[in-house]
């Protein structure tokens, strides 16, 4: 196993309950990192996960600077962050512009855009004192935005184009940013029993393993299949490391393919 030099480092990751964040949490301790998880549920998964549970509603006002606070007491602070918090594109699938309304888009812009500003701001202040770096989750429906989920998408366009500015302007002052932009992964709620997965095969009266071989392809992944939330937390700790130093300001896509520009 490749040495990426992060043991007795520090980071923070968002969205850590399930899916993506908990894989990435799981695959920094591995690396041996000390891990703070922000959450706003004590999953089973994140329990025993090894990371530090540190519960608090990112959409709120305060919940950037307690989840700091947490996590300087528990961690004696923060070497890296990982703003992977999002979600709710899903929701809009079955609907078009015209049905949706602007408490959808505000929320959608919340969860996605305005919450990673507001923990960004609070912890960079820290992260130059130390140094450290930043990833953050965008999608590649930045970049390639179909008719629904406008807003989602919309969202992490702003992401993207808010990662490359805070890269530009915090780079000579010690800390790196990057983005992270997949396509279909490969979470509990595409296989979790109600999830979302189910709810889809159930609108298209198909299996939901049908479901889960139709998606990708819908999408252009040229692999022709989801990722694996590991793929994608395996990313995640080679960008913080020492060892991805030049990588700064850099939107990296594990899409399987499904982004065809140059």
């Amino acid at each position: 196993m490749m040495d990426l030099e992060l043991a007795g480092k520090t980071a923070v990751v968002t969205g850590a309950s399930r899916g993506i964040g908990l894989a990435i949490a799981t695959e920094l301790i591995a690396s041996g990192m000390r891990v703070g998880a922000g959450a706003r549920t004590l999953t089973d998964g994140l329990k025993t996960s090894g990371a530090v549970p540190i519960i608090t509603d990112l959409t709120a006002p305060d919940g950037p600077a307690l989840l700091l606070d947490q996590a300087r007491d528990e961690l004696g602070g923060v070497d890296v962050l990982v703003n992977n918090l999002g979600g709710g594109g899903e929701t809009e699938m079955a609907t078009g512009f015209l049905d949706s309304t602007d408490r959808e888009w505000s929320e959608i812009f919340d969860l996605n855009f305005f919450s990673m500003v507001r923990t960004t701001r609070a912890f960079l202040p820290e992260l130059i004192q130390r140094r450290g770096s930043i990833v953050n989750f965008s999608s590649m429906t930045a970049r390639i935005p179909h008719t629904s989920p406008l807003a989602y998408a919309a969202a992490k366009g702003a992401v993207s184009t808010f990662s490359k500015g805070i890269a530009e302007e915090f780079g000579p002052r010690g800390v790196r940013v990057n983005t992270i932009s997949p396509g279909p992964v490969l979470t509990e709620q595409w296989t979790a029993p109600g999830g979302y997965g189910a709810q889809y095969a159930a609108a298209r009266n198909v299996t939901v393993e049908q479901v889960l071989t139709d998606i990708p392809r819908e999408m252009g992944v040229t692999t022709g299949a989801f990722a694996d939330p590991r793929q994608v937390a395996a990313l995640v700790a080679f960008l913080s490391s020492p060892l991805a130093g030049a990588v700064h300001g850099a939107d990296y896509a594990i899409d399987g393919g499904a982004i065809k520009t140059v």
